[in-house]
């Protein structure tokens, strides 16, 4: 059903967007993607373009322009959008409040309403496992209470669930899958893209490639008092290229379909900080010194998914383990350890 779906990725260029465009590209799509490259870099164009065996369509434009994702739409003749732009730092949201409400709901709905405009019916939108909040035990199921979020960018995941869900629900044409991530890390096998934080990371994983690579002079675990068996935080790391197959499938799912269906996307089982450092420590070759520091505000102390109704209703499930993503992150950052621009 892919095959020729013209599909706009809001957020293409970066870290998930690209590794989902080049799934897409392989599922028989022809892929557009907006990108203000805020976090990102056009760089990575080329790349996708190699491992997809096709041409991008690129427009460097904000999705909470009108104007310009009017045009967008006017000339791309559009079928289907993959909505991953968006602010997503925890700690900075939590700092930074209004941009983090401003950017991502304003993306939302813009968004939504240049889609109704211009014909478009479906839409898959990048959530996340924030929106659970730290009340629900593990594992994690779609129908647990959602909203009690901890930090203002998981309330922006929330709020533009609720938007999507009442959009779906007004329009009645308007078919919407909510893929509610939980922690993104690994890279494609090629090692040609992965994960390239701007400045210093504040994900785990990129932190800790950059300092196996010598780019980091320390390494940093944020908390070690936390109510878990080594004190620091769990949860349920997915490889990337699992997620961006889960992508596929969603859109697969929802065409030719009405309403908003919603689905977690992890691997069901908890790594610690530690046991995350311990494996790429094996996936590099070498013995990651680490040192304690303060707690991140926001951070929960465990979280992994219940992803059955993603393998009942997709037919996705979760195949790379912790030491496949490891090495494929390591593959990526030692070949790459400046990330796309040197």
């Amino acid at each position: 059903m892919l095959n020729k779906l013209r599909v706009l990725l809001t957020g293409g260029c970066g870290y998930i967007g690209s590794h989902t465009a080049v799934e897409l590209m392989r599922a028989g799509s022809e892929v557009v993607i907006a990108d203000n490259l805020v976090n990102s870099s056009a760089s990575v164009l080329p790349r996708i373009e190699e491992l997809g065996g096709k041409r991008v369509s690129f427009y460097n434009i904000d999705v909470c322009d009108p104007e310009a994702l009017d045009a967008l739409f006017e000339r791309e003749h559009i079928d289907a959008v993959i909505h991953f732009a968006g602010l997503k730092c925890v700690p900075e949201s939590v700092s930074k409040a209004l941009l983090y409400y401003r950017n991502n709901l304003d993306s939302t709905m813009n968004l939504l309403e240049r889609m109704n405009a211009h014909g478009v019916r479906y839409i898959v939108f990048s959530s996340s496992a924030t929106v659970y909040g730290e009340s629900n035990v593990p594992p994690l199921r779609e129908d647990m209470p959602t909203g009690a979020c901890t930090n203002p960018y998981g309330m922006t995941k929330h709020m533009s669930e609720i938007i999507i869900r009442d959009a779906a629900r007004a329009e009645g044409k308007l078919g919407a899958v909510l893929l509610r991530y939980f922690n993104p890390i690994g890279a494609d096998e090629s090692g040609r893209i992965g994960e390239d934080p701007q400045g210093i990371p504040n994900n785990l994983l990129p932190y800790v490639a950059q300092f196996a690579t010598g780019r980091r002079e320390k390494l940093f675990v944020n908390g070690n008092d936390y109510p878990t068996p080594d004190g620091t935080c769990i949860r349920d790391y997915i490889h990337v290229m699992d997620l961006a197959i889960a992508h596929v499938k969603a859109l697969d799912y929802i065409v030719g379909r009405t309403g908003c269906e919603v689905f977690n996307i992890g691997t069901g089982n908890g790594y610690s900080v530690l046991e995350v450092i311990a494996a790429f420590s094996k996936a590099c070759g070498k013995d990651l010194k680490y040192e304690f520091a303060p707690r991140r505000a926001g951070d929960i102390p465990v979280m992994y998914a219940d992803s059955s109704k993603a393998e009942r209703l997709l037919g996705w499930k979760a195949e790379r383990d912790i030491n496949k993503m490891c090495e494929d992150t390591w593959r990526w950052q030692s070949n790459n350890p400046m990330g796309y621009e040197k």
